[in-house]
């Protein structure tokens, strides 16, 4: 079992930046793939990007493709989001997630833990 603990998150501008970071328990966390999704109000929880074991393999949502990069230091045991020009529409609670298995895959479902969610707000 894993314990996810995210941080990071914010109020930033439009254009600006933040780094989320996402804390596991757990002595097994490299055998984890690791998920980031995303939730805004009154929509469905939806995925941003995954990370597989080593981070040598790496998925994201085709709207955040080239602003935001995920990566994973499994001696600390944490996974990270670099978010870059950020905008508006990237508003919403910050979820980190994690799933047994060999691929990173884009469904919630599929993920058997989560953290409780970071907020980031990006204004106009």
């Amino acid at each position: 079992q894993v314990q996810l603990v995210e941080s990071g998150g914010g109020l930033v501008q439009a254009g600006g930046s933040l780094r989320l970071s996402c804390a596991a328990s757990g002595r097994t966390f490299n055998r984890y793939i690791m998920g980031w999704f995303r939730q805004a109000p009154g929509k469905e929880r939806e995925f941003v990007a995954g990370i597989g074991w080593s981070g040598a393999g790496t998925l994201y949502q085709d709207s955040v493709k080239d602003r935001f990069t995920i990566s994973r230091d499994n001696a600390k045991n944490t996974v990270y989001l670099q978010m870059n020009s950020l905008k508006p529409e990237d508003t919403a609670v910050y979820y980190c997630a994690a799933r047994t298995g060999a691929i990173v895959t884009m469904r919630p479902l599929d993920y058997n833990y989560w953290g409780q969610g970071t907020q980031v707000t990006v204004s106009s």
